[in-house]
């Protein structure tokens, strides 16, 4: 494809900002289509986690590795306004209402939380603040943004709604659980909750993920990650409710986020005092068999599909883009195989 074509991108998520970025860092001329805003459903609302080697032995391990390469390669590069940095990760539990006496525990937390072990270093777990990237990304892509509502494809473009049409020399769909045009296969919504807490310097840059077991007997698994702005972000719940046709009318389940906010503020004396930034639902993108839409929709030209990254968009957002980019101008991925993500292989 001729290097300065247009290249229409469906939806202004993490993966549609890192296509912008690695397309128009090979000189074509990205044109991104939003209905909603840029990092407005997920890609603003995740934690942000990012890790090196929690892949492995799946397919998705060598995009992981590229991805978590690239993420500290763009923070140096962009000047880093989104909070990349590393950490140490732990590996905990808790039981409601109990002590862990003299278990292991990190000097931040309540006595009734025990550390059972780390699972990660600064050399392989990481974080970034997820709305600052998404936006970053897209600003430094110089991509213009155009605000509509896709409803399909055509010869040579898509269809917005009210009936216009944008046309380009090739069409990628992005648009997370929202992506279900005739001719790709089923993408579905998750939902997850979470809260933002500000507790400034209080909490070191130490992520933890938990099994927390409630008086009732129920098993919760909340993840706990301090951004470098001195917020942390804390979830635990999830949900099958039915995926809203705009992300803009996205809500929380009933009670869920008390719920969360009881946990969190059990778990540390910084966290009981914290006052609360956000309370936030959002439908993580995922497919039949867990793994992403990345390529060629077959029997399609020129339209390619990358979505279903689930929890890893963040992670794999850079060499998801970087891989779209080569596949669209170059006919194929100089750094990842894509043929375990090939939209063919799935109805």
């Amino acid at each position: 494809m001729d290097r300065a074509g247009r290249i229409v991108i469906c939806g202004g998520g993490v993966i549609g900002a890192a296509i912008a970025y690695y397309l128009s860092a090979r000189g074509a001329r990205p044109v991104v289509i939003e209905r909603h805003e840029i990092a407005g459903a997920a890609s603003g609302k995740s934690g942000g986690f990012l890790a090196l080697d929690w892949c492995h032995g799946t397919p998705l391990d060598r995009l992981a590795r590229r991805s978590f390469a690239l993420h500290a390669e763009l923070a140096e590069t962009l000047g880093n306004p989104w909070g990349f940095r590393r950490l140490a990760t732990y590996a905990g539990q808790v039981r409601e209402g109990r002590s862990s006496g003299r278990a292991a525990r990190l000097p931040w937390l309540g006595d009734g939380v025990e550390i059972t072990g780390q699972i990660g270093g600064p050399e392989t777990t990481a974080l970034v603040e997820p709305r600052a990237f998404t936006t970053g990304l897209m600003r430094a892509s110089g991509a213009e943004v155009k605000r509509g509502t896709v409803v399909g494809l055509a010869d040579g473009g898509v269809v917005l709604e009210g009936g216009e049409t944008i046309e380009g020399d090739a069409v990628v769909i992005a648009m997370g659980p929202w992506s279900n045009f005739e001719g790709l296969p089923q993408v579905f919504g998750l939902k997850g909750h979470s809260l933002v807490f500000r507790t400034g310097d209080a909490i070191p840059a130490e992520a933890l993920f938990l099994e927390y077991q409630e008086a009732s007997g129920e098993v919760l698994t909340p993840e706990i990650f301090p951004r470098a702005d001195g917020t942390v972000w804390a979830c635990a719940i999830s949900s099958t409710s039915g995926l809203p046709r705009d992300p803009a009318e996205v809500a929380a389940d009933d009670g869920a986020h008390a719920r969360l906010e009881a946990l969190c503020r059990s778990l540390a004396p910084a966290l009981a005092r914290a006052p609360l930034v956000a309370k936030q639902a959002c439908f993580r993108p995922v497919t039949e068999d867990g793994l992403p839409l990345i390529g060629r929709l077959p029997g399609m030209d020129g339209v390619y599909v990358a979505t279903g990254h689930s929890v890893w968009g963040m992670l794999n957002a850079p060499a998801t883009g970087e891989a779209m980019a080569g596949l669209i101008l170059d006919g194929a991925a100089a750094h990842v195989d894509l043929a375990p993500f090939a939209p063919g292989r799935l109805r």
